[in-house]
């Protein structure tokens, strides 16, 4: 199963004019480094392993800012969302938001139309009635004292980057093309976690977002921008930021809707992944609450340049996937009898 999700949320479309031409390289040096195994299967295989009832996961998540998608872009919190309702309803532990002020309207939004509610934390922790929300602060100069704190304070069991841009080896965060942004470093949450030897998954799609550190040297070779910015002495957008496990997609959002998938796999469980007409209505409640499309900057149904139907056929091609590898061996009446196995 693994196999098949990993080549469909990788399958590439990308208009020209953007970094194209790169998912199946970046996915096969990504899944070598990795050891081999199909990178969903991995991912997901560690999170049902170590996530137990009532844990809590941190789900980290957040690109893009004013003045273009003042409240971020719909890469991120739909796959947010998606990850969020496995761990909910499947794993039954308390997924908890890690995000930006900005970013917070698309994430809550997309989480409710997911069937994942946003509560206090206590009544998410204490009565299991949904996940939680933490902002980060706007000064960046106490991003990592505050990235200390949470993690101590919520004790996090994982903690999954889905679409969050983390620092080069300056420290700076960059948009894919070499376009420096002014933003809190997130990557100090996952600093922490390795501190304490928590789990931690990453989820990207171009070299940009906390994960690629794992692949860092060839990245740097390979992309369009591993070694230069849109600026003078930028050393690259590349981050250094590495997670136990990285997944790299097409689409962000795909790759966490493919580690979903596993996860409703090894739970055999169906349900834990959305329908397409629940991925249509979390990503229209995203753009709603100002999570844009990110090329043109509007509401249009469209995730990275895909239209937003593509996302629900990934959904709709995954739950079928998932249907035929958790149901009884079933040859149906035209096929004979079943050989013996051994």
């Amino acid at each position: 199963m693994g196999e098949y999700v990993d080549r469909l949320v990788t399958v590439e479309m990308r208009n020209r004019g953007m970094n194209h031409g790169i998912i199946k390289q970046i996915y096969d040096a990504a899944r070598a480094e990795g050891g081999g195994r199909p990178l969903s299967a991995q991912a997901a295989e560690a999170l049902v392993n170590t996530v137990k009832p009532g844990d809590v996961v941190f789900i980290v998540t957040g690109a893009g800012y004013a003045p273009e998608v003042p409240n971020g872009e719909s890469d991120g919190p739909p796959g947010a969302a998606s990850l969020a309702r496995a761990i909910y309803w499947g794993l039954k532990a308390i997924p908890v938001f890690v995000t930006e002020e900005c970013h917070a309207p698309p994430v809550v939004a997309s989480a409710k139309a997911a069937a994942v509610m946003v509560r206090e934390f206590d009544l998410a922790k204490n009565r299991r009635m949904g996940g939680a929300l933490i902002t980060a602060p706007t000064d960046r100069n106490q991003t990592k004292a505050w990235a200390e704190q949470i993690v101590e304070e919520y004790q996090p069991k994982a903690v999954i980057s889905i679409e969050r841009l983390g620092p080069n080896d300056q420290g700076v965060v960059h948009g894919s093309t070499g376009v420096a942004k002014e933003c809190v470093d997130l990557g100090h949450v996952f600093v922490e976690a390795k501190k304490r030897k928590i789990l931690t998954v990453g989820i990207g799609d171009n070299g940009n977002e906390i994960g690629f550190g794992r692949i860092y040297d060839f990245m740097r070779d390979f992309h369009p921008y591993g070694r230069e910015t849109q600026y003078p002495g930028g050393t690259g957008v590349i981050t250094v930021i590495a997670t136990d496990y990285f997944l790299p997609a097409s689409v962000s959002n795909w790759g966490a809707y493919g580690i979903a998938a596993m996860i409703a796999f090894f739970l055999k469980n169906q349900d834990l992944i959305q329908t397409p007409e629940m991925e249509r209505k979390i990503l229209e409640a995203c753009l709603d609450a100002g999570g844009w499309e990110m090329r043109y900057c509007t509401s249009r149904f469209i995730v990275d340049g895909t239209a937003g139907e593509s996302s629900m056929s990934i959904v709709q091609l995954l739950r079928d996937m998932l249907r035929l590898n958790i149901a009884e061996p079933d040859r149906g009446l035209s096929h004979g009898k079943m050989k013996e196995q051994a």
